[in-house]
C-alpha cells in the first residue's frame, strides 16, 4: 500500500520564513541563496535549456570550487521531443562539464524543487533550469525539517552520489 501524504512532524519553530515569488521575482532571489550556498545544493527540474545553463552553469563552476556540491536531477531528454530533447542534452553536458552531478531519472517526474544547505527550500510550478515566458510561482521556506521531509519524500537522499 503506498502512503501519498506526509506531514512534517514537530516542525515548532523550526518554520523560521516563507514567502512566495513569481517568474518575475524567482531568478533573483534563488540566485542569491545559490551563490551563497556552503555545502550542497539540490535541484529537480524536468526540463532544461541550453539559455538557462549558460546563466547557471558558471556559478555552479564557482561554487563547486569552494567545494559546494550540487546535484540536478532531470527527466530523460529522451522523454522529450524535437528541440526540447536537444536543448536538455546540451544543457546536461553543460552541467556535467561544470562539474555538476546530473542524474537522468527515467520516472516522468515532474517536480520543481530546490533545496539549498539542507534548510532553504524552494518549491512550486517553475522550472528552473528552463522557465522562459509562462506564469509561475515558488515558494521559499526556512526551514530545515521540511527540507528534509522534501528530500527524503523526493528521494533525492538516495544512493551515493559523491
Amino acid at each position: 500500500m503506498f502512503k501519498f501524504h506526509r506531514s512534517a512532524k514537530n516542525i515548532g519553530n523550526d518554520l523560521l520564513e516563507s514567502r512566495l515569488y513569481d517568474e518575475q521575482s524567482f531568478y533573483k532571489a534563488f540566485l542569491t541563496d545559490f551563490k551563497h550556498a556552503k555545502k550542497e545544493v539540490l535541484i529537480e527540474s524536468p526540463f532544461m535549456t541550453v539559455k538557462r545553463a549558460e546563466e547557471i552553469s558558471p556559478l555552479c563552476k564557482k561554487l563547486i570550487r569552494k567545494g559546494v556540491k550540487i546535484k540536478i536531477f532531470t527527466r530523460n531528454p529522451n522523454h522529450h521531443e524535437g528541440r526540447l530533447r536537444v536543448q536538455a542534452w546540451i544543457a546536461i553536458k553543460m552541467f556535467r562539464d561544470a562539474g555538476v552531478y546530473v542524474r537522468v531519472c527515467n520516472d516522468m517526474r515532474h517536480r520543481k524543487l530546490a533545496v539549498v544547505d539542507g534548510a532553504i527550500l524552494w518549491e512550486g510550478s517553475l522550472n528552473m533550469l528552463s522557465q522562459n515566458k509562462s506564469r509561475e510561482m515558488m515558494r521559499r521556506t526556512v526551514s530545515e525539517v521540511l527540507s528534509k521531509q522534501v528530500v527524503s519524500f523526493a528521494g533525492l537522499n538516495n544512493g551515493l552520489w559523491w
